[in-house]
C-alpha cells in the first residue's frame, strides 16, 4: 500500500505541474510688431505696467538705422548671447526689466546671438535669458543715463544640467509586482506555475506574500482539477480501499488529496519559509553548461535561497514534507498509516522534488504562458 500511495502522490504532483487658449485679459496689454532688418526678422514686445501705457520698446542690431532714428534722450541696451565655445545662441528669450517700475521688454536673439533694446527710458535695469538646453541667466543691475547706449559684458550660457528621475520602490512593492506576474504563469495555459521565478534576482517575499502565493496556488482551479483527477484514478484503481467505493469513497479520496496539498503547501511554502526566512520558489537558471543547470535543478530538493540571497539547506521543504506526512496519518485508512510510511514517502518526496526541479529547468518554460523574458543574465 505504501508503494501505491507513493505512486499516486507522484502522479498528483505531475498533474499539478502540467488620455488656453482664451482671449487675453484686459489687465495686461501687449504690443507686438515685426520689422524686417536686412534678412533678419526681429519681434518686439512690451508689456503694459500697472496703470500706465506700454512704451514703444524696439529691438534692432547695433549700429542699425533704427538706432539713429531714436529720440535723442532715449537709451538702448546691446549684447550678444554665446555658448561655452563662443558661438552665438539664436532664438534665446531675453527679458529686460526696469528695477523701479517693473516694466518689462521682451525679444529673441538673432542668428548670431545678438540683441538690442532701443527707445528705452533712462533708469536701472537687469536682464534674464532663457535658451533651450542652457541654464537660465540673470544679470546684475545696471544703470543707463539718458541718451546713452549700454553694452552688456560678454554673456556665456552654461549647458543645462541633465536631471534624471529615479523612482525607488520599497522591496515589498517590487516583490508584489513580481508575484503578480508569476500568478499569470500557467503550464499549457491551465495548470499554475506560480513557484517558478524567471527573474533570477527577484526581490524576497515577506511573510504575507508567502502565505498569499501559497493560497493562490492551492485553491487555483488548475490545482483543484489535478486533485479531482487524482482522486478519480485512485477510485478506478481502488487505491486506499478503506475509503470504499461510490460517491462517498470518491469524496474521501478527494478530501485526502486536497488535505495533502493544503497541509504540504502551507507548511513547505509558507509556514517554514517564514520561520527560516527562505524563499520557496524555484529560480530558473536558463544559461550556462548543461552540467551546471542540471546540478542547480537537482539541488533544489535540498538547497534553497534564503531571503538574504544566500544558499542554505532547504529546511522549509524537508520539515514541511515530514510534518504533512505525519498529519496525514489522521485521515488516511489504517493500512496507509505509520511512521515507516511517513519516512518512506519523505524519501520519495525528495526524489520527486529533484525531478520537479529538472522539469522546471528544462521543460516547463517552453510550455508556460506569460513567461517574462528576463531570466538570469
Amino acid at each position: 500500500m505504501s508503494e501505491e500511495r507513493n505512486r499516486i502522490n507522484m502522479g498528483r504532483r505531475a498533474i499539478t505541474l502540467i488620455a488656453f487658449s482664451s482671449a487675453a485679459v484686459f489687465a495686461t496689454a501687449s504690443l507686438r510688431a515685426q520689422r524686417q532688418i536686412g534678412q533678419q526678422t526681429v519681434t518686439i514686445e512690451a508689456t503694459q505696467s500697472e496703470g500706465g501705457e506700454a512704451p514703444a520698446a524696439q529691438s534692432a542690431p547695433p549700429g542699425s538705422s533704427l538706432q539713429s532714428q531714436a529720440p535723442e534722450a532715449s537709451c538702448s541696451v546691446l549684447g550678444t548671447v554665446l555658448d561655452a565655445d563662443g558661438a552665438g545662441i539664436p532664438s534665446a528669450q531675453i527679458t529686460l526689466t526696469n528695477v523701479v517700475s517693473s516694466q518689462r521688454y521682451r525679444l529673441v536673439t538673432g542668428t548670431n546671438g545678438e540683441f538690442a533694446f532701443t527707445d528705452l527710458p533712462a533708469g536701472t535695469y537687469f536682464i534674464t535669458i532663457n535658451a533651450k538646453e542652457f541654464e537660465p541667466y540673470t544679470s546684475a543691475n545696471f544703470t543707463i543715463p539718458a541718451g546713452q547706449a549700454y553694452v552688456l559684458p560678454r554673456i556665456q550660457l552654461s549647458i543645462a544640467t541633465q536631471h534624471q528621475v529615479v523612482v525607488v520602490r520599497p522591496t515589498e512593492v517590487i516583490a508584489q509586482m513580481q508575484v503578480k506576474a508569476e500568478e499569470k504563469q500557467r503550464l499549457v495555459g491551465v495548470l499554475p506555475n506560480f513557484y517558478t521565478s524567471y527573474v533570477w534576482n527577484a526581490a524576497p517575499l515577506n511573510t504575507k506574500q508567502k502565505f498569499s502565493l501559497s493560497a493562490h496556488d492551492i485553491f487555483d482551479p488548475g490545482t483543484l482539477l489535478g486533485v479531482a483527477v487524482g482522486a478519480g484514478i485512485e477510485q478506478a484503481n481502488n487505491s486506499f480501499a478503506g475509503y470504499g467505493q461510490g460517491a462517498a469513497g470518491y469524496g474521501k479520496r478527494f478530501a485526502a488529496g486536497l488535505g495533502d496539498d493544503v497541509i504540504g503547501s502551507f507548511m513547505s511554502q509558507a509556514v517554514f519559509p517564514s520561520v527560516f526566512h527562505e524563499d520557496p520558489r524555484y529560480f530558473y537558471q536558463g544559461s550556462g553548461t548543461l552540467k551546471s543547470r542540471l546540478r542547480h535543478a537537482l539541488s533544489w530538493a535540498v538547497i534553497l535561497r534564503s531571503d538574504s540571497g544566500r544558499s542554505e539547506p532547504n529546511y522549509s521543504y524537508l520539515l514541511g514534507d515530514l510534518t504533512a506526512g505525519a498529519i496525514s496519518n489522521l485521515y488516511y485508512p489504517r493500512s496507509s498509516r505509520g511512521a515507516g510510511l511517513v519516512f518512506t514517502n519523505f524519501a520519495i518526496g525528495i526524489a520527486g522534488r529533484a525531478a520537479d526541479g529538472v522539469f522546471r529547468e528544462f521543460v516547463v518554460k517552453h510550455l508556460t504562458r506569460n513567461v517574462p523574458d528576463n531570466g538570469k543574465p
